[in-house]
C-alpha cells in the first residue's frame, strides 16, 4: 500500500502524518460534505479548504505515479499487438 508522508496544516499547526491514497481521499470527501452543507464558520472553511487543496495535490501526484507504471496493449494499424506507454501513448520496445 502506498504510503506518503504528508503535511497537514490543521488548527495553526502544521502536523506530519503518515496516510495512504485512500485515506486521503476519505478526508478529502469528508471535507467536501461539511462545505457543502455551509454550516461551517468561515475560518473553519478556510483552513478545510487548505487542507482540501494539500490532499487533492497529495492524490494527483499519487495518480500521476500510478499512471507512470501503467502500459497498454494496443491494436496498431497493421493489426500487431505493441505495448504502449499508458502516460504517453507511446510504444515500448
Amino acid at each position: 500500500m502506498l504510503r506518503k508522508l504528508l503535511k497537514i496544516r490543521m488548527a495553526g499547526a502544521e502536523m506530519k502524518e503518515n496516510i495512504t491514497f485512500e485515506d486521503a481521499l476519505k478526508r478529502l470527501e469528508e471535507i467536501v460534505s461539511k462545505l457543502e452543507l455551509g454550516e461551517v464558520p468561515l475560518d473553519e472553511s478556510l483552513k478545510l479548504f487548505e487542507e482540501g487543496v494539500k490532499l487533492t495535490n497529495f492524490c494527483n501526484k499519487q495518480i500521476e505515479n500510478a499512471e507512470k507504471k501503467i502500459t497498454m496493449f494496443v491494436k496498431n494499424s497493421d493489426g500487431n499487438i505493441v505495448e504502449e506507454s499508458f502516460e504517453t501513448g507511446d510504444s515500448i520496445e
